[in-house]
């Protein structure tokens, strides 16, 4: 998991990296509309601070996240999962 790593790396960054996705799933729930589509339906919430992205879509009912996905990875791995 990035956060174990992170905090391998530097104690109390973590903690740290799990508090910018909850903020960042929070931002989602509130304004699911306001991040740009990548492919299709498919939306992207840059976190700030940390090279990974949220990529969720937007259903009638719910919200459904894809994937947290390191930035420098290449994107066809979360697309195979869309």
């Amino acid at each position: 998991m990035p956060a174990n790593w992170y905090e391998a790396e530097r104690p109390g960054s973590g903690h740290e990296f799990e508090e910018f996705i909850a903020l960042a799933l929070q931002r989602i729930q509130e304004l699911p509309l306001a991040h740009p589509t990548v492919v299709g339906n498919v939306r992207r919430l840059v976190l700030q601070r940390f090279p990974y992205s949220i990529l969720y879509r937007v259903k009638p009912k719910h919200i459904s996240v894809i994937a947290i996905y390191h930035q420098h990875r290449d994107p066809r791995g979360w697309q195979e999962r869309v």
